[in-house]
């Protein structure tokens, strides 16, 4: 077994084209480190519909060099078999460790395949990529990023040339096409001969940024800005110039691209006390700000937290200011959106609040449910705006056909500008909301695991002993996902459906983590009874939360 590990292991070594993982490895086989060995051999990461992400690292369970070219070369044989002999496919990349040295691989082997292959030039926010595939009329468009994801990740993100992430079965023949890959000898990787693009992509990209704002709207709102060690600060301070709101306050702690991430324990906005530093930039800034403006580091989701003294349903420990939900957000956008009369279809992941399915139905606009992702979101005919509930918002289709924490920023930010002229905040306008078409709570169980087999274990459980009830209210119907439904393909997930409240419970598809999705509609008849309606739905969220976790076993 051992010999048989070693012997895999020097196989790989000699192929692998990266001096930096070659030591890494090297070392192992040296210290005859069979626990490591076995963890970086077990199998290959799969390619699916997010593409690839992983721990960078030597081996085929990592990402590295060696795993990038073959994907590579896998996407170019699939886009040649798709009768794209001599198509271009543009490349972006963000500022993680890495991410520059795969987005060369990856041009060199387009390259080397007889495709036309264009590099955006230099770390950018993912949404520009997207929009770049349909601005130039590539084939496809890959990015280099893992997101929201730890240091120590790194991933490979595929589009096709309409600008959407891929779905089955793309996914599934682009992974074949890897597999059947025999060796990285046979890969022809040139030493030059794509291009690197200059600013004018950009250009475009900003000047359609001006498409999302109502013209002579108000610009009055003022913001806090961070861009979590990532790739946004200069698209979004350009953005922002152009569209003449005041410059953003920096969190300058988090300003500037760095793959370590120093400042956070996890580079995502929901996260515990990835927000602190902004809420502390907010208190100390004069005069006081309207908003909190957070990217991830890849830049294509959207955060907001506001001020409010009253703490409240998603508050972190900021005291007079929190975050709003991914949902509140998606609602408010969307009210915005038809207050300014846009026409077309509403979309959203099945584990995003059921508010946007009332607002597009009062408005008398077409409204579709998909599975999570934007891969999914960004395919639902005729549509006008899209949104998930971890912070991802498609404001603009017809210029990035997925989600985008640019554009987002700037419409939230006209909203608020509105509200501003009115006396009025965002609060008050989810306040309305709520009066209007019920109080629409969600909140989230999310487990993260170093074992796998403990979520497959949970949904075993699930599916072998289903709860009947969850905080006292009978569960009225279970949708076994696996099954797919008349609207949605597969998936592995389960949804029960409760008088007055819904739940979701899915693997993660990009982490080591189980989902649970909750959301509960209170009705409401007046503001004045918000406050009520509130802590009973607090106290039902949290029954529910403690019910599932017992029912799940985690």
């Amino acid at each position: 077994m051992h010999d048989e590990l070693i012997a895999q292991a020097q196989a790989w070594l000699t192929e692998d084209p990266d001096p930096e993982t070659r030591t890494e490895l090297a070392r192992l086989i040296d210290a005859k480190d069979y626990t490591e060995l076995a963890a970086r051999f077990s199998g290959t990461l799969q390619f699916g519909t997010a593409g690839l992400r992983g721990e960078l690292g030597a081996g085929p369970m990592r990402m590295n060099s060696s795993v990038v070219i073959r994907a590579a070369a896998g996407l170019a044989a699939y886009l040649k078999k798709q009768g794209h002999h001599d198509g271009l496919v543009v490349i972006g990349y963000d500022a993680r460790h890495k991410s520059y040295d795969f987005a060369r691989d990856t041009a060199a082997v387009m390259t080397g395949a007889g495709l036309r292959a264009a590099v955006l030039p230099r770390p950018l926010p993912t949404p520009v990529l997207a929009f770049a595939i349909r601005h130039l009329g590539a084939v496809a468009g890959v990015e280099v990023t893992a997101s929201h994801n730890p240091p120590r990740d790194n991933g490979y993100k595929v589009y096709l040339g309409d600008g959407s992430q891929i779905v089955p079965p793309a996914d599934i023949d682009i992974a074949a096409e890897i597999a059947a890959v025999p060796s990285l000898t046979t890969v022809r990787r040139p030493t030059e001969g794509w291009d690197t693009l200059d600013d004018s992509v950009l250009d475009a990209y900003l000047a359609r940024t001006d498409a999302v704002l109502a013209k002579d709207s108000p610009r009055t709102a003022r913001t806090v800005y961070t861009a979590m060690h990532g790739v946004g600060k200069d698209v979004l301070l350009a953005a922002f110039a152009r569209a003449g709101f005041p410059e953003p306050a920096l969190v300058t702690e988090q300003a500037d691209p760095d793959p370590d991430f120093p400042t956070v324990a996890f580079p995502n906005p929901e996260e515990p006390g990835a927000m602190d530093l902004a809420f502390a930039t907010a208190r100390a800034t004069t005069p006081a700000p309207d908003l909190i403006i957070a990217n991830d580091p890849d830049a294509d989701r959207c955060a907001v937290a506001v001020q409010d003294g009253q703490g409240g349903q998603g508050s972190q420990d900021g005291a007079d200011w929190r975050m709003l939900r991914g949902d509140e957000v998606g609602a408010l956008l969307a009210a915005h959106l038809v207050r300014r009369g846009a026409t077309g279809t509403f979309a959203e992941s099945i584990v995003s609040s059921s508010l946007l399915g009332r607002i597009a139905e009062k408005a008398g606009l077409p409204h579709v449910e998909t599975l999570t992702g934007f891969k999914w979101i960004a395919r639902a005919e005729g549509l006008r705006y899209g949104y998930e509930e971890a912070l991802g918002y498609c404001v603009d289709p017809d210029g990035v056909r997925d989600k985008d924490g640019i554009t987002a920023a700037l419409l939230i930010t006209e909203l608020a500008s509105q509200l501003k002229e009115e006396g009025r905040t965002l609060l008050d306008l989810l306040d309305d909301l709520a009066v209007e078409h019920g109080l629409h709570a969600t909140d989230q169980l999310s487990v993260r695991v170093e074992d796998l087999s403990l979520i497959t274990a949970a949904m075993r459980r699930l599916r072998e002993q289903p709860p009947t009830e969850l905080a006292g209210l009978p569960i009225t119907r279970t949708d076994d996902l696996t099954q797919g439904t008349d609207t949605l393909p597969p998936t592995d997930g389960l949804r029960y459906t409760l008088d007055g409240a819904r739940v979701i419970v899915r693997p993660s598809g990009t982490e080591p983590k189980l989902k649970c999705y909750l959301e509960v509609v209170v009705p409401v008849a007046t503001h004045a009874g918000l406050p009520e309606a509130r802590a009973q739905a607090t106290d039902l969220l949290e029954s529910i939360k403690r019910d599932l976790s017992t029912a799940a076993g985690i």
